[in-house]
């Protein structure tokens, strides 16, 4: 059998889906990995790194897409500059493994069942405790969140840690948390880290524990229903409990220093949390990094990928953070995907796609030239509220 891993031709885009190790350890199992010319360039893993891990390297894009499993980070795209369509690359029966988001991407995956592709979406993973080493979702939220916090302490008007100096007292930050999911909390620990007041708020109560255990102050949420599904993600709570929490939110926002906004909400688009009189009440110089930007926003001023100045106040809607952390992103992408391939392989080295497998089934979303409907709980993107 053999295991291609693809060069990212995604604009922006640096991570890759094997990095030496796992492709030792891949090769070990009995699988003939083949990794694209340059691939984990952008991430400091060099071609040579990966032929000493055993792993050959190879430019010929025929070669690549002839391999029985295909494992990239992003969808498949067509590269125009290039003239590669990765879609129409993979063959009838080939696997394709990688982040779909099928909810947005119907498309796409109608042409992968169309081209008898079986494709399995990492982001579909299920939330069980077994398939936890498997979760890209997590892995790449716990990125995120750390990384938000440092773009938004650089881009303050202020510094973050008391200080006492000749000059007078320096007060702390004061940093809001909203959603207390695996980035949120990565977020409240990053910045009680470099000394800022912390706060968070949740609507699920179960999380106050963990908050705190960070050292930050838990602003409940009244939820006369529940907050989270079966799997493990956010509910739609309705307009008017959002406008409810909005008022809960408003007070505390107009302290902040910095708001890091991470609710998001399965198939639907991510709920309006900061209202722009609540940004036009914050001090000149604070900053709002929306790590939901992607759905659409949970500040009202939030454009995707861009930089907002309203009022003094800078919105920032980064996209793909874990790709400006190239090397452990990388790291941690490859080992879910590494973890993830072994579910389907034996232990002689043969393909083996187990129908009664939850991880599997879980995730995937193409087979034998049927869509297969998706949990409505799972969506392509991690809900931390």
């Amino acid at each position: 059998m053999k295991l291609a891993i693809l060069k990212e031709i995604t604009p922006g885009e640096t991570r890759v889906a094997a990095i030496p190790q796992t492709a030792a350890a891949l090769t070990k199992l009995g699988l003939e990995v083949l990794i694209e010319t340059g691939a984990g360039d952008n991430a400091f893993f060099s071609d040579a790194d990966y032929q000493a891990a055993g792993a050959k390297v190879t430019s010929d894009i025929a070669e690549l897409f002839a391999a029985d499993i295909v494992a990239k980070v992003t969808a498949p795209i067509m590269d125009k500059s290039a003239g590669r369509n990765e879609l129409q690359l993979l063959g009838k029966g080939k696997i394709l493994i990688a982040v779909l988001c099928p909810a947005a991407n119907e498309k796409l995956i109608a042409e992968l069942a169309a081209g008898g592709v079986t494709s399995f979406a990492l982001d579909q993973m299920p939330r069980i405790t077994r398939a936890q080493s498997m979760d890209v979702l997590s892995s790449m939220s716990t990125i995120a969140g750390y990384k938000a916090v440092l773009l938004a302490a650089d881009t303050m008007g202020r510094m973050c840690p008391m200080m006492m100096t000749a000059a007078g007292t320096v007060k702390p930050a004061d940093a809001l948390i909203i959603g207390a999911g695996v980035a949120g909390l990565q977020a409240i620990a990053t910045a009680k880290r470099i000394g800022a007041v912390v706060m968070a708020v949740d609507v699920r109560a179960a999380v106050k524990e963990s908050v705190e255990s960070l050292g930050a102050k838990f602003i409940p949420m009244e939820v006369d229903h529940p907050a989270e599904d079966s799997g493990g993600y956010a509910t739609d709570l309705g307009e008017q409990f959002y406008k409810s929490e909005q008022e809960i939110i408003a007070p505390h926002a107009k302290r902040a220093d910095m708001i890091i906004t991470t609710a998001l909400i399965p198939n639907r688009r991510a709920p309006i949390l900061i209202t722009k009189q609540m940004v036009e009440s914050m001090k000149g110089g604070s900053v709002i990094v929306d790590l939901a930007a992607g759905s659409g926003g949970n500040c009202s001023l939030t454009e995707a990928d861009k930089k907002v100045v309203h009022n003094g106040v800078t919105i920032l809607g980064p996209t793909n953070l874990p790709a400006s952390v190239p090397y452990h992103a990388s790291q941690m992408f490859a080992r879910n995907v590494a973890t993830f391939i072994k579910e389907l392989i034996t232990e002689d080295g043969r393909l083996k796609i187990d129908m009664e497998n939850e991880v599997i089934t879980g995730t995937m979303v193409t087979h034998e030239g049927k869509v297969l409907a998706a949990p409505p709980e799972q969506a392509g993107q991690e809900s931390e509220e």
